[in-house]
């Protein structure tokens, strides 16, 4: 299994503790900064598919904003059950914000 890290945003796009959503070819991802890091997770809620980018952060979790889900941004599952999302690794490199993907089986 191979990464590959890929720039997704500018260091300073994002706001901190907010989101946005950000595509890599037709994968959507919302991308938050935390302050010290950014976290990336599928941006469609596990419950009923709303915009996770669009959420509102708390901690290391994002509230869901069409009926307040609670999802990690660590490992991507909900609080109260409902099932996860997947989770990319995100770091800064340079003056960008990069994420990876994954060749090969996971």
């Amino acid at each position: 299994m191979t990464v590959q890290w890929f720039p997704v945003a500018e260091l300073g796009a994002i706001p901190k503790n907010e989101g946005r959503k950000v595509s890599f070819g037709e994968i959507e991802i919302a991308l938050f900064n935390l302050g010290e890091e950014y976290r990336a997770v599928d941006n469609r809620c596990p419950h009923k598919q709303g915009p996770l980018a669009d959420g509102i952060v708390s901690g290391k979790s994002v509230f869901c904003p069409l009926h307040s889900l609670n999802v990690s941004l660590e490992n991507g599952c909900a609080i109260r059950g409902a099932g996860c999302v997947k989770v990319y690794p995100a770091k800064v490199m340079g003056a960008r914000v990069c994420v990876a993907f994954y060749e090969g089986k996971q």
